[in-house]
């Protein structure tokens, strides 16, 4: 049996966790059980799929019998199947991590009974959306997941949290409405929106008309990445929902968007007619990031702007359309999923543990929670590229196709790269030295717990002891995060084969409308330079 036509099931299998999950709303263990199983079976099948098509394969699976272009087509080659595997992994992990912190909290702050259908819905989103072959299903994922988000992002229905979601729901519209009307104005122009036929009609197109549709579709897709100057949302949004939620969006949603436009860009607007904006955004979005993230001292603010910030980065592999930058983009894109997850929920801990997330308030974790502190030391050197880390491999891979491609624009690049990882390490290195080296009584103000207050009726020191769940998921995503630099070699021979199917693009073509299909020389134009 031919694996991929099981892909359909890594959207299905989700929404059926969330149906029966929704029944057992007053079951909290049953609910945790089942959400728990089915994402776990989830992320068996997705590694089924990846071992499928390791090779190279490209394989569609048409939903309903319907004959591509008009039916739903979903598609499975190496990048979809990488970043399911990567992203259905961290979602397991931040899984556990919420029904750790469920449990230890009653479930009355975060997660509450509704988390687990609307967790598992959002999961459904982030697989239909690497999965889609058609624009207007890939729509679909977005608002699936998106709709998801908001009702997470608003749990507790704290002032806080409903001023930001407020702010991400409008943001979130106003891009939903430009895919929108971009999907239309394609349709118009070609009538088709499948992927793989409009990778040879949009090459019929005058280019007025032709750039006219690149850029809509740009601009929607980098409001969700996050690039500058469309990031403006973030920062304010994220840091205000429950850790669980804010490791999730940090890990995935921004990611959403830059799959969707390294697959729009590869496969339907190749070669190098806006390589040069793209670059300047990447830069910009790079510097202007992790600028913002120094002047942060709550580290779940700091997080959201190097989030922003290394956005940068895979903007940047895929602005140079050769093979070596777009697989570094793609090994750079799995690799920061995990990371970013990793440090959020690292986060969780430390608010737990000390009181706050501001780093005006925290000092001496280090002796007061050593595996804490390694908790966090492992995935920030990842973060900021400290050899030989696989945050060091990609930006080595991104630093040696830019250097490869010769042009001014990528020196500059080159550099701004450079710069941007020595103050991410400057950023991450102020919060382990006031939050974790510097001594307790040092803190601007400090929280009572880490000055070991006594409690007065037994002397004893209040010390909020951490949930091992919440500990357990959190050391598994570093240590697949150290795994991904174990196994890079294997990783980047995936990634160099992906980025060169999706450069030459004819396996995807006939691997949806047929092997007999004719690919025009104009859709092979972007591949291998």
């Amino acid at each position: 049996m031919n694996l991929a036509s099981l892909a359909p099931l890594a959207v299905v299998l989700p929404i059926l966790g969330a149906a029966l999950t929704f029944l057992l709303i007053r079951h909290s263990r049953a609910q945790r059980a089942v959400s728990i199983a089915l994402l776990s079976l989830t992320l068996l099948l997705e590694c089924l799929l990846l071992a499928s098509v390791w090779n190279g394969g490209t394989a569609a699976v048409n939903i309903g019998g319907w004959v591509p272009p008009w039916g739903i087509v979903l598609v499975v080659d190496q990048f979809s199947s990488l970043m399911l595997v990567v992203s259905s992994a961290v979602s397991l992990a931040v899984l556990v991590y919420a029904t750790g912190q469920g449990m230890a909290d009653g479930d009355q702050d975060a997660p509450v009974s509704i988390f687990h259908p609307t967790y598992l819905i959002l999961v459904a989103g982030v697989s239909n959306a690497f999965l889609s072959g058609d624009l207007f299903n890939l729509y679909v994922g977005f608002e699936i997941l998106l709709t998801a988000s908001y009702v997470l992002m608003t749990l507790g229905g704290t002032g806080p949290r409903i001023r930001a979601g407020v702010t991400y729901v409008v943001v979130s519209v106003v891009s939903s409405v430009l895919f929108l009307i971009a999907i239309a104005m394609v349709y118009g122009a070609t009538g088709t929106i499948n992927m793989a036929d409009l990778a040879i009609k949009l090459s019929e197109l005058d280019q007025g008309t032709k750039t006219l549709l690149h850029v809509m579709l740009l601009v929607a897709f980098g409001i969700k990445a996050a690039v500058f100057p469309l990031s403006f949302w973030l920062p304010d949004s994220y840091p205000t929902a429950p850790a669980p939620v804010t490791a999730v969006f940090a890990g995935l949603l921004t990611k959403v968007g830059v799959y969707a436009m390294v697959r729009t860009e590869t496969l339907l607007f190749p070669g190098d007619s806006l390589n040069t904006p793209l670059m300047v955004v990447a830069l910009l979005t790079m510097v202007v990031g992790i600028l913002g993230a120094l002047a942060q001292s709550d580290i779940k603010r700091l997080l959201s702007f190097t989030l922003v910030s290394h956005i940068g980065y895979m903007v940047f592999g895929l602005a140079m359309s050769s093979v070596a930058g777009l697989a570094a983009a793609v090994f750079y894109v799995a690799h920061h999923i995990t990371i970013q997850t990793s440090l959020f929920l690292v986060t969780g801990l430390i608010e737990r543990r000390g009181g706050s997330s501001s780093v005006d308030r925290l000092a001496g974790l280090a002796k007061l929670s050593p595996l804490l502190a390694l908790l966090f030391f492992v995935p920030a050197m990842n973060l900021a590229g400290i050899p030989p880390f696989s945050g060091f491999l990609g930006k080595l891979g991104l630093m040696q196709a830019g250097i490869g491609l010769g042009t001014p624009l990528a020196y500059a690049l080159v550099i701004g790269g450079v710069l941007t990882s020595l103050l991410t390490l400057l950023a991450v290195a102020r919060v382990w030295n006031r939050a974790f080296w510097r001594k307790a009584e040092d803190a601007e103000h400090p929280d009572p717990v880490l000055l070991a207050v006594p409690v007065p009726e037994g002397g004893a020191t209040a010390v909020r002891l951490l949930p091992r769940t919440m500990v357990g998921s959190t050391l598994g995503l570093v240590v697949l995060g150290v795994a991904l630099t174990l196994f890079a070699g294997p990783l980047f021979r995936v990634a160099d084969q992906s980025a060169a199917a999706m450069l030459d693009r004819s396996a995807y073509i006939q691997a949806v409308l047929g092997d007999g299909t004719p690919v025009p020389a104009a859709a092979l134009s972007g591949g291998g330079k």
